[in-house]
């Protein structure tokens, strides 16, 4: 009978799904997506300031950022090749002038980091670098238990590491404040922000974007700062039941930058992965594994979309800050050797089917 109940709820939610697909909503979010991917730029959405800084110590585990792809970049490495934009790339880029290298990153007087290009395989996967086990096959039926309100705030869209920036190229130039980062928003993760924040509100989503910096100027207490920014969200509007912490990764070693691409036709965009932490390093946090039922939910639901452009979903034994709230994630868009605009495509292929299936979980009245 249990199963029968889990394979009614899970054909329910996939009839939901087929039902906005079909509807004049769906078609709107994809005009509203070609229109950003051919402008190459986008209005901000109304957003939110964020809020202040908060005092304290942070989590000795939670002072340094996500652990990079260290076992499966060295599997790409071995077959990665200089990176050449493919044609899509080169049509769609904004032009290059010709005193800033496409495909070359400045980190000091003395020279410049090759950046080489890979594409991770990702799909139904899982990266856990923990000692629990899962089971993709339980979580996808299981689904992921988390429902939004109607009518209210459901979703909280943070940077922890606000001023991380990409790799600057075409138009896209910065004032650094530090090697790959910038307090500008139009140019560092914010700004990836607001592109998931207008697809998801364009979808139907009540999504609140909090574009405070939290990394700059100490980088040490960012997660404190930005955790104490969530819970301060979460008391003002506690219909909220989704924070998403989104950050670039940063790949590399022996003076080589890697950027991630999917490999979708039409799109020069970067990969994405979604980062799940845990209660193993020994802080309490019982709400994981209900989080890891989220991310897999959406990296199927986006991964049938896109099949090149998710990394696994990765599971660590920090928590950054997601104990916080049930449906909390990373979401890491691109890495340092991606530009912004690489990002950019990337956030809106992941938004569009992201949205989809975020809206069906939204609660119906009466």
């Amino acid at each position: 009978m249990q199963i029968i109940r889990r394979f009614s709820a899970a054909l329910a939610m996939v009839l939901s799904m087929y039902i906005f697909m079909a509807s004049p909503m769906y078609a709107y979010v994809e005009r509203l997506t070609r229109q950003r991917i051919e402008d190459g730029r986008m209005k901000n959405v109304s957003v939110l300031d964020g809020a202040e800084d908060s005092a304290g110590t942070p989590d000795a585990e939670e002072t340094a950022p996500p652990a990079a792809e260290s076992e499966e970049l060295r599997a790409a490495m071995a077959e990665a090749s200089p990176a050449a934009a493919p044609a899509a790339c080169a049509q769609d880029a904004p032009a290059v002038e010709t005193d800033i290298p496409a495909l070359s990153v400045t980190v000091s007087d003395s020279g410049e980091k090759e950046i080489r290009e890979t594409t991770i395989e990702g799909g139904l996967a899982i990266k856990n670098q923990t000692g629990y086990k899962t089971d993709i096959g339980e979580l996808l039926l299981n689904g992921p238990g988390l429902t939004l309100p109607a009518g209210q705030p459901q979703i909280l869209v943070i940077h922890t590491h606000s001023s991380e920036a990409y790799t600057p190229a075409g138009l896209d130039k910065y004032e650094a404040s530090d090697d790959s980062r910038t307090e500008d928003t139009q140019y560092n993760i914010v700004r990836v922000g607001d592109e998931l924040c207008a697809i998801f509100e364009g979808a139907g989503l009540n999504v609140i974007h909090d574009r405070g910096i939290y990394d700059y100027p100490s980088y040490t207490g960012s997660y404190t700062r930005s955790g104490q920014a969530i819970e301060d969200w979460l008391t003002k509007y506690p219909s909220i039941r989704m924070v998403i912490d989104v950050h670039r990764d940063a790949l590399g070693e022996n003076g080589t930058v890697y950027k991630t691409m999917a490999e979708e036709d039409g799109v020069c965009a970067s990969q994405v992965m979604i980062l799940i932490g845990t209660d193993e390093s020994g802080l309490a946090h019982s709400a994981w594994r209900g989080n890891l039922a989220l991310a897999m939910y959406l990296q199927q639901a986006v991964s049938t979309a896109h099949p090149t452009l998710m990394r696994p979903v990765q599971l660590v034994p920090q928590r950054y800050n997601q104990h916080l709230t049930p449906g909390s994630m990373i979401l890491e868009v691109g890495s340092s050797g991606n530009t912004l605009q690489e990002a950019l495509a990337a956030v809106r292929l992941f938004a569009q089917p992201a949205a989809v299936a975020l809206t069906a979980l939204v609660e119906q009245g009466g």
